[in-house]
C-alpha cells in the first residue's frame, strides 16, 4: 500500500521556522522525484520545491529562495522541507508528491499538513 505521510506542520510566528517531513512507503522511493506543493484557501495548489531522485533540488519561486530548503534521504525514504523566516503568506496546507521517473510514471499524494504563520 502506497503511503505518503506528512508531518511537522503547525502554528508558528512570523520569522519562525518549521521542518516538514514526508515519509514514503509502498513504492520504490529512490525511483521517484519528490515535490512539495501548497494550497491556501481559495487558491490553486502551487509547486513549492522539487528534488530529483539523486538530490538535485529546485525552488519554484524567488520568494522561497534563501528561506526554504528541500532534501531527501533515500535510505530512510523521506523528503524534508526546511522553512525559515516564515511569512503569513506561507500559510497553507503543504502536500508531498511522488512522481515516478520510470514507467508507469505513477504519481502519489500525501494527505497534507497545515502550516499557519501568524502572531
Amino acid at each position: 500500500q502506497v503511503q505518503l505521510v506528512e508531518s511537522g506542520g503547525g502554528l508558528v510566528q512570523p520569522g519562525g521556522s518549521l521542518r516538514l517531513s514526508c515519509a514514503a512507503s509502498g513504492f520504490t522511493f529512490s525511483s521517484h522525484a519528490m515535490r512539495w506543493y501548497r494550497q491556501s484557501p481559495g487558491q490553486e495548489r502551487e509547486l513549492v520545491a522539487a528534488i530529483t531522485t539523486t538530490g538535485t533540488s529546485t525552488l519554484a519561486a524567488d520568494s522561497m529562495k534563501g528561506r526554504f530548503t528541500v532534501s531527501r534521504d533515500n535510505a530512510k525514504n523521506t523528503v524534508n522541507l526546511q522553512m525559515n523566516s516564515l511569512k503569513p503568506e506561507d500559510t497553507a496546507v503543504y502536500y508531498c508528491n511522488a512522481r515516478g521517473v520510470l514507467p508507469p510514471y505513477a504519481s502519489y499524494w500525501g494527505q497534507g499538513t497545515q502550516v499557519t504563520v501568524s502572531s
